[in-house]
């Protein structure tokens, strides 16, 4: 590893070498309703079965109603997201596509939309760059129970 001096400070550190991509899955079962699931670990585990030292780790949520995120991992935080999904996102309120495709799951959708379906974080020696308190967690949005399978693909050296 070289480190890159500008106007004589430190600036970066640069390693280098071939580049990588490993792509992985992570599977699990989640309640629906708004289900937080902490997958910290899950994650520092794929990378760490990658041996790449330095880049960046995208976890992706194939689907319409996941979405992928951080939080600070703890009742109250996880009590509070849900809440607020409810107040912007009502479930008992009229979405067209429940009158379009009657499955009932229209503010999953607009949930999942809004939080979104992937997450990039760098990754340094081998480490995610999470802050202290950040947890990495997928939100289960659909209506109902469901086995979820997560993309986590890293790309580095």
């Amino acid at each position: 590893m070289s480190t890159v001096i500008v106007n004589g400070k430190k600036k970066a550190n640069v390693r280098e070498g071939l580049a990588c991509v490993v792509t992985g899955t992570i599977e699990f079962s989640s309640a629906g309703n708004a289900d937080v699931v902490r997958i910290t670990d899950d994650v520092r585990e794929a990378l760490r079965q990658t041996g790449l030292r330095d880049g960046t780790v995208t976890v992706f949520a194939p689907g319409a109603t996941g979405a992928v995120t951080t939080i600070e991992y703890e009742p109250g935080v996880v009590h509070d997201l849900q809440q607020v999904l409810d107040e912007i996102v009502p479930p008992d309120r009229v979405w067209r596509h429940n009158v379009n495709n009657g499955d009932g799951n229209g503010h999953s959708h607009v949930r999942a939309g809004i939080l979104g379906p992937s997450l990039t974080i760098p990754f340094v020696d081998g480490r995610l760059t999470l802050g202290r308190w950040q947890e990495v967690v997928f939100v289960d949005l659909d209506a109902r129970p469901r086995d979820r399978r997560l993309v986590v693909q890293a790309m580095g050296v």
